[in-house]
């Protein structure tokens, strides 16, 4: 299984690589589409700029049986539910994410 993240925020970033030993974190959203090319799990935190722009085009230029999942605020339901609508498989609250984050990578 190949894992692509981006998630920019050192804290968040040593629980997914704890969660998921090799994977590769991508710096912007630019990285991100070149390195998820071939990824069967791409994650991404929906907080940062650009990300929900970048969405359609990541899910068009990833292989179908990808899976994309998205972690932010709970307080950003709308956030959630563009991000849900722009291609994300699995969209969850941040603390969600971080509780199930062994879960969602094993059910990859």
């Amino acid at each position: 299984m190949t894992i692509v993240a981006y998630v920019p925020d050192l804290m968040d970033r040593s629980k997914v690589a704890s969660a998921a030993p090799g994977v590769t974190f991508a710096r912007t959203t630019a990285e991100l589409m070149t390195a998820a090319a071939d990824a069967s799990v791409i994650v991404v935190d929906l907080s940062r700029p650009g990300v929900l722009d970048a969405l359609p085009a990541l899910r068009a230029s990833v292989p179908a049986s990808a899976r994309i999942i998205g972690f932010g605020s709970h307080v950003e339901r709308e956030v959630l539910e563009m991000a849900r609508a722009a291609g994300c498989d699995d969209v969850l609250a941040r603390s969600a994410f971080f509780s199930h984050l062994a879960e969602l990578l094993n059910e990859a």
